[in-house]
């Protein structure tokens, strides 16, 4: 094993046996109930962290949008579900009122609402592109900022469910990259506003793990027909199409749940939680950024050494040792 990929698994120890202590603390310490709101909060990662929370002690507001998801949120203990689909202002902004009458205040957000397509980069239409970004973006930043003034003064928590696609982009899946690339950057200029206000801010890119995202994905490319007429990529989009969607195969996504923990509840919560099931996807994604660092550093007029480099990695890691 590489040192680099050594201090990835030593990091995801160290990180679970804070995200344990932190969250005792913060719910033996607190004498009010926190309030919680999640998006997207269904299946998948959205509801293992709805769950969790809950679980936990916290109470939660659990955004939906098919009936029969919001009358299965609303059968578990210390959870309320709210109508919520993030590309409708209206349904936005009644939720910010439902939340206020709740009279809980709202302490931590975590934006989990996200779909996925997949197709070639010169084919899928810009209103596909648009309707995706529609979610994982705009959604993002719409929810954000309704509730922006409820965090602020709670001086709580803004989380955002990314992706290592945040990372990494591969065949035919470059559109959903693109927007979880979007989060990244926000997360970051989001984080430098908020902490004026006291407010953290940080960004879990999970990899691969149960959920449904796949086969509404690959239901949505049939529906579409995401290939023109005489696509050069014919084959290669037919075999995409054929392999199975199902992701029951993954673990469950208890350890993005935690993370979720740690993020909102932690005293030094981290920026960003890349979490992943197995060291092969931790390495994929750690190489992939270090790949980007050389590709930035070798045709520019300020190029630094090797052992410039490593002595900017060594300060980078200085607050991880403390």
């Amino acid at each position: 094993m590489t040192p680099i990929l050594k201090l990835v698994g030593l990091t995801a120890v160290l990180l679970l046996a804070s995200i344990n202590t932190g969250t005792a603390q913060s719910a033996e310490g607190s004498t009010e109930q926190k309030a919680i709101l999640v998006t997207g909060a269904s299946t998948g990662i959205g509801r293992k962290i709805t769950e969790t929370l809950a679980a936990n002690g916290y109470f939660v507001y659990a955004g939906a949008r098919k009936r029969k998801d919001l009358d299965s949120l609303n059968e578990i203990d210390n959870v309320q579900s709210i109508r919520l689909d993030v590309t409708v202002q209206d349904e936005i902004d009644a939720a910010v009122e439902t939340v206020r009458k709740g009279g809980r205040g709202l302490y931590g957000l975590v934006n989990n609402a996200g779909v996925a397509i997949g197709g070639p980069m010169t084919e899928v239409s810009v209103d596909e592109l648009q309707w995706l970004f529609d979610v994982n973006v705009f959604g993002v930043y719409r929810v954000s900022q309704a509730f922006a003034p409820l965090i602020i003064e709670s001086k709580g928590r803004i989380t955002t469910i990314g992706s290592i696609s945040g990372i990494l982009s591969g065949t035919f899946f470059g559109h959903y990259s693109m927007s979880k690339h979007a989060i990244e950057a926000y997360t970051d200029s989001l984080a430098g506003e908020m902490a004026h206000f006291g407010v953290q801010v940080s960004v879990i890119e999970p990899g691969n793990y149960s959920s449904e995202i796949s086969n509404s994905a690959i239901a949505r490319i049939k529906e579409k027909e995401y290939m023109q007429e005489g696509s050069p990529f014919a084959e290669q989009m037919q075999a995409l199409l054929d392999r199975p969607s199902d992701r029951k195969q993954y673990k469950e996504p208890d350890e993005v749940a935690d993370a979720a923990l740690h993020a909102l509840f932690d005293d030094n919560p981290y920026r960003r939680y890349m979490v992943v099931p197995n060291e092969e996807e931790a390495g994929v994604t750690i190489r992939k950024a270090v790949e980007e660092l050389v590709q930035l550093n070798e045709y520019q007029a300020y190029s630094y050494s090797r052992e410039e480099l490593i002595a900017m990695l060594d300060a980078a890691m200085e607050p991880a040792r403390k």
